[in-house]
């Protein structure tokens, strides 16, 4: 009975915060969902929190609607990985893994100043600067035991300022100072098509897909199973499925899924923070910000020389290095006639490199800092 009662405020929980992404929605972001459900989370939690504890004692909702929208996520991701994602990489793979290695590393950078300059351990540092997506870094920094309200401020606060900076530099200067801009690939993602049984079939095999990817993960110890471990089974089904038929298979998957996505991960982080999460977070902010700055600068300079270099028009270079989002970045690069695939390409690469690769090294980060602060202790 107290099980049944917890599962309907849980409920309860997860629409009124979801009222809060309903209103970030008109702000026209791909992550307006996320961020306003995490907020109005986040204000539940702090000042209603027998709404979201059961019997146990268990602080916030249960991991289960975490794990419903890390498998959405991982669809999404997932269907990115087909045959023409494999081609574009194999044309322009030494320009897309300079800009991969170049990017994570003046991000990791960036993570150490504000380690260095706050009061914050070095693993939240990192998983807050890091450009792995607001969607993902989050509840995968909670699994690892970094403090999820720094890293979704600092993920925030990079998003907002790429959003809002980036297009439209590339829109006023890019354009004027660019007159050979061509388009190489089409975009393979954003077509609309009837709806056909065959989608759904599809649909249930990319759901396999997860499911296998899941269990492969949880083997292989992967950070974020259902995410990490099901993007890369959905990638391998959609990979070996468009290979099969000869051609880029479409999934029934409508954007409200994405939507759901969002409202699952941000209704669970958000109902696991408390007021001590905010302690210091005034000098987070300001130091966050100018790295955040530092860091897109810097990628801008990257994104020019790569340019020179591979003869990469400016506007694709700069909108393919840049970590704002899938979503953002790719509109903009359609609306401005840059090459939209190549720009999705490092996109989803670079998060697919920084949820399997990073996550372990952090972790490994995180135990030689703790053993190094048992030895200070054991020394004084």
């Amino acid at each position: 009975m107290e099980k049944s009662h917890f599962f309907i405020r849980s409920i309860c929980f997860i629409f009124l915060s979801s009222l809060g992404g309903f209103v970030f929605s008109f702000t026209t972001l791909s992550i307006g969902w996320m961020i306003g459900t995490l907020l109005l989370a986040a204000l539940i939690s702090f000042y209603k929190t027998k709404l979201i504890n059961n019997h146990n004692h268990q602080k916030g909702l249960p991991s289960f609607w975490m794990y419903l929208g890390q498998s959405f996520l991982a669809i999404e991701l997932g269907q990115k990985i087909n045959i023409s994602f494999i081609e574009v990489f194999r044309e322009n793979w030494i320009s897309i893994i300079s800009m991969l290695l170049l990017s994570i590393l003046l991000s990791l950078l960036s993570g150490f100043i504000l380690w260095r300059l706050t009061d914050f351990d070095m693993i939240t540092c990192f998983f807050g600067a890091t450009p792995g997506g607001l969607s993902a870094m989050p509840s995968i920094a909670e699994e690892i035991g970094a403090n999820t309200m720094v890293v979704t401020v600092i993920q925030t606060m990079r998003v907002f300022l790429v959003v809002l900076l980036i297009p439209l530099f590339a829109s006023i200067w890019l354009t004027r100072s660019t007159n050979d801009l061509t388009v190489n690939h089409a975009v393979v993602f954003t077509t609309d098509s009837p709806f056909e049984i065959t989608q759904l079939l599809w649909t249930l095999l990319l759901i396999v897909g997860v499911c296998g990817g899941y269990y492969v993960g949880k083997y292989l110890r992967f950070p974020a199973p259902w995410l990490v471990g099901g993007m890369l089974g959905v990638g391998c089904v959609q990979t070996m499925g468009s290979a099969l038929f000869g051609t880029d298979l479409k999934a029934w998957w409508p954007p409200s899924m994405m939507v759901l996505s969002q409202i699952f991960i941000a209704a669970c982080i958000g109902s696991r923070f408390d007021k001590e999460m905010i302690v210091g977070m005034t000098k987070t902010l300001v130091v966050s910000f100018f790295t955040t700055i530092g860091l897109i600068l810097s990628l801008f300079f990257c994104a020019y020389f790569i340019s020179h270099i591979t003869g990469i028009s400016l506007v694709t270079s700069v909108l393919a290095f840049t970590p704002g989002g899938i979503a953002e970045m790719t509109t903009t690069s359609a609306v401005l006639n840059a090459d939209s695939t190549f720009v999705v390409v490092v996109q989803v690469l670079r998060i697919v490199v920084v949820l399997v690769i990073l996550p372990p090294v952090f972790r490994l980060l995180k135990r030689w800092e703790a053993h190094k602060m048992e030895r200070s202790r054991t020394s004084a």
